[in-house]
């Protein structure tokens, strides 16, 4: 049963990829799709501030990343624009406000890795006037603006391209996304960075020595911006025993950013890949296995967003104090986008 503060907190989540199970439907089935799959699940998680990350499959790289990149923009208005009583594409915090004093959950457009703009920096600004407002610029492997997590050990920050993309993006107001980054590139944008920054789905390296987490003094850099790093979910990502992960696990994850990064600068960013996998077509993320996780490992009752009751009662049950949870759980998020959104 959903307690009584999840029902009364902005609940938010940072990281769910249902753009990608959506719009491998037909477009005419697009709006709902969505409402008859995806929104009963957010309305049972109570999330409130749903992050629509932009993912481009390999099949569409090179040469069809800026089209499906479009595609899936497009696919969000569609499914905002179709369901217009539940929910809104917000392009400001004072959107995010509005949206949520009308009932309704709020969208918020991102990119994740840019494949689409590669190089071509000038294609930010398109993105923005599309509704765009966070992005990141690397995923696993390397990109013409930096290097993700899997090439760590080539020691790299980012390229001159990525600079200039930090620099447009915090010129036009989008928030730059420093999960799936290496290490180099992480450290360079913390050098770097004139603005708050996120990590929209990151864990805790501390407690899993998986590349894709954060170390200690990333969580404080990040912190140190301003900015709040969100919490994956992902099985693979909380325990070296995955098939053995459990609520606990996350729950120490959380536990962990906040006393590291402080708890003002902690949210949730699930990244429910099983969920998405089960709906997809084709099926989506085929390298995942070579890379050493398994995209169908979850965390019993957080395969989806209805589960996200759990986390609220879970962090309660430990004792922390409700106005704590209610940071974590949204919160900080809430907090960071009305301030960022400009």
């Amino acid at each position: 049963m959903t307690t009584p503060l999840h029902q009364r907190t902005v609940v938010a989540d940072t990281h769910n990829d249902l753009l990608m199970a959506v719009s491998a439907r037909p477009a005419g089935q697009w709006a709902s799709f969505f409402r008859e799959r995806w929104l009963p699940q957010l309305i049972e998680g109570g999330v409130g501030l749903q992050v629509l990350p932009v993912f481009i499959d390999d099949q569409y790289r090179p040469e069809g990343a800026l089209r499906q990149t479009l595609r899936m923009i497009e696919c969000a208005h569609v499914i905002a624009e179709g369901n217009a009583d539940r929910v809104r594409i917000c392009l400001t915090g004072a959107d995010i406000d509005r949206a949520l004093d009308d009932g309704l959950i709020a969208l918020v457009i991102a990119m994740e890795s840019m494949p689409g703009i590669d190089a071509d920096v000038e294609l930010v600004s398109t993105v923005h006037r599309l509704g765009v407002r966070i992005a990141s610029i690397a995923h696993w492997g390397r990109t013409p603006l930096a290097d993700g997590s899997g090439e760590d050990s080539t020691g790299s920050g980012l390229t001159s391209a990525g600079v200039a993309a930090l620099r447009e993006m915090e010129r036009l107001g989008i928030v730059f996304d420093i999960s799936h980054l290496g290490a180099s590139g992480v450290a360079h944008v913390l050098e770097l960075a004139a603005k708050p920054v996120m990590a929209t789905h990151s864990s805790a390296r501390a407690l899993r020595d998986h590349h894709r987490n954060l170390t200690d003094e990333q969580l404080r850099g990040v912190a140190a911006t301003g900015g709040v790093v969100c919490v994956n979910f992902f099985a693979p990502f909380l325990t070296d025993r995955p098939e053995e992960a459990r609520l606990d696990h996350l729950l120490d994850h959380i536990e962990h950013v906040t006393d590291v990064a402080g708890i003002d600068h902690v949210g949730l960013g699930p990244d429910f890949i099983r969920e998405v996998m089960d709906d997809l077509t084709p099926p989506c993320c085929e390298g995942l296995n070579a890379r050493g996780v398994d995209p169908k490992t979850s965390v019993p009752g957080l395969e989806g967003p209805a589960g996200l009751p759990m986390v609220t009662e879970g962090l309660l049950r430990r004792g922390l104090p409700e106005k704590d949870v209610a940071k974590i759980v949204g919160g900080n998020v809430h907090r960071f986008l009305g301030e960022r959104l400009a």
